[in-house]
């Protein structure tokens, strides 16, 4: 998939035209569609103002990682701390694991109680 193709997906997936889209990041809505449609490349800025208006990163609308866009996830901080315990070691994210399903399994508990 190439950043033309990557750009539209993630705008249609947020929802937006190519109008809302160029009013979020200051840009006229025709060079939303020079970028989606005519191959043009954006500068590092406007990049940067495109991955943070459709919640994603310039990685994934650069190169395409799909781990990037973590679909369902529009924390950017959550995914920035998913990133970093990648690169924690083995014996660390275990216990990064064990703590995070401790608190789903309170919360879930938690929910049950209150019905």
């Amino acid at each position: 998939m190439s950043f033309s193709e990557r750009l539209k997906e993630a705008r249609n997936k947020k929802g937006l035209s190519q109008s809302q889209l160029g009013q979020m990041v200051n840009l006229h809505y025709t060079q939303i569609g020079r970028y989606e449609n005519k191959g043009a490349q954006p500068s590092a800025d406007v990049l940067s103002k495109l991955a943070n208006a459709l919640d994603i990163t310039t990685d994934f609308l650069m190169y395409g990682s799909r781990e990037d866009m973590a679909d369902g996830i529009g924390d950017k901080e959550l995914i920035s701390q998913f990133k970093k315990i990648t690169q924690l070691p083995a014996d660390q994210k275990k216990i990064v694991k064990e703590l995070i399903d401790a608190f789903i399994l309170k919360s879930e508990l938690q929910q049950k109680l209150a019905q």
